[in-house]
């Protein structure tokens, strides 16, 4: 039996993403009542600029009170797709407060001040959902939030940045350098005209909280988050991956510690072999690998970012809140019961590939293993070549702690011998 009365949506932001939750929203009208068992409609569009012109979008709906909009009593579900900390924060805090549930892709914001949107979702009984804060259209959230919920997750390793990935991709495949790369991916649409979030980290550092947050059930923040970008990677480092045979992705990696005593979250650059399934993902598209106890080894892949699958994400949530609406039921909450501590990067332990312009003479090869040896960092290959007074030592080394190898390489800056430290990246995925 469907019920008559229409549920209410607020959509709040009508950009990429919010003018196609509005199209398919209306298009699909009649698959989406069938599916949660009432009628769905728009009661208003919250924007900034009400006189564009949106192509589908009744300007009826249309309004520039976006607080007014959330506050509405007879909205049941309020769609938060404008992004940022502020005023997404107080928007969606109002929203429980008036009792509806809310859909929300700010991942930002998710990751910054979780705790205290999943606090006002359950005091007021509301719903909240965030299934397009991370990977877009590829279901994430859902199977750590729920199907993997009886199961005991210990790392999440994945690709979390199509921009990224893309700006890699084409440095392996073509040769390209970084800047020529990201040029590329501007052009083409994959990067913002201001690209620091994605080519430093921020992005993919805000979804590896949310992801460390759902798999160890535990308060995980940005600040948390060790960050590294891949501003600083070169034709060289990808060079010497190949001859490894690894390949460079910018890798979200969450990991529980070997006590199960804590966790640590970190994005950074690193070579990842050929035959790791991670290592295929190519172009803009983003992958997921789950590693837990009883499923194994799970990997997710799709289109991570884009209005249509952001807005698939972002509509499959939508159904879900107001099912439960319809049934009087509430879906999972925060679950943050272990309280694990977040370990410092230093106590990260993995393989490392190291690259140093050093003097062309005699004897420095062993001066480098020697400190390599006093702190602890045991050299797995090394790969010695030089012409002209010039050489370059490339040394892997076997895992270690993250801190070990900052002390090797502070002590080999100060070796008379060692010009420099050209490059240092960690070998994931083994």
């Amino acid at each position: 039996m469907m019920r008559t009365r229409p549920l209410k949506v607020a959509l709040l932001g009508c950009g990429v993403v919010g003018s196609e939750v509005a199209r398919i929203m209306t298009t699909h009208a009649e698959d989406l009542a069938a599916r949660i068992g009432a009628p769905v409609e728009l009661a208003g569009i919250a924007v900034r600029r009400p006189d564009r012109v949106r192509e589908g979008v009744d300007p009826a709906l249309v309004t520039t009170d976006a607080a007014g909009l959330a506050a509405r009593e007879d909205v049941d579900v309020v769609v938060e797709v404008i992004g940022g900390i502020e005023p997404a924060r107080g928007l969606i805090t109002r929203a429980f407060e008036n009792g509806a549930s809310v859909v929300t892709a700010n991942k930002a914001l998710l990751a910054e001040d979780g705790p205290t949107l999943h606090e006002a979702a359950e005091k007021h009984g509301g719903d909240l959902f965030y299934e397009a804060a991370v990977a877009a259209a590829i279901p994430l959230v859902r199977p750590l939030r729920e199907s993997l919920a009886g199961d005991k997750v210990n790392r999440v390793l994945g690709i979390v940045n199509g921009t990224t990935n893309f700006i890699l991709d084409r440095m392996e495949s073509t040769g390209a350098g970084y800047g020529e790369a990201l040029d590329e991916a501007m052009a083409l649409g994959y990067a913002e005209a201001d690209p620091t979030a994605d080519v430093e980290g921020f992005d993919a550092a805000a979804k590896a909280a949310i992801l460390a947050g759902l798999a160890f059930h535990t308060r995980v923040r940005l600040d948390d988050v060790h960050r590294e970008g891949l501003t600083e990677i070169t034709a060289g480092d990808i060079a010497s991956a190949k001859r490894m045979g690894c390949t460079v992705k910018l890798l979200a990696i969450c990991e529980r510690s070997a006590d199960g005593r804590s966790v640590t979250a970190r994005v950074h650059p690193a070579m990842i072999p050929l035959s790791h399934p991670l290592a295929s993902v190519r172009e803009a598209y983003n992958a997921v690998f789950v590693e837990s106890d009883a499923a194994g080894q799970l990997m997710f892949y799709g289109p991570g970012a884009g209005g249509s699958p952001t807005a698939s994400a972002v509509l499959g949530d939508l159904v879900a809140a107001c099912r439960n609406k319809v049934n009087g039921a509430r879906g999972p909450g925060e679950s943050a019961y272990t309280q694990l501590p977040v370990s410092p990067m230093g106590d990260v332990v993995t393989r490392y590939h190291i690259s140093l312009d050093v003097a062309d003479k005699p004897g420095v090869l062993a001066q480098v293993a020697t400190v390599f040896a006093e702190h602890d960092v045991s050299i797995d290959t090394v790969r010695q070549q030089g012409k002209d007074g010039e050489a370059w030592l490339v040394v892997v080394t076997h895992r270690a702690p993250d801190a070990a190898l900052t002390a090797t390489v502070e002590a080999l800056r100060n070796l008379d011998t060692v010009r420099g430290v050209a490059s240092i990246m960690r070998v994931e995925g083994e």
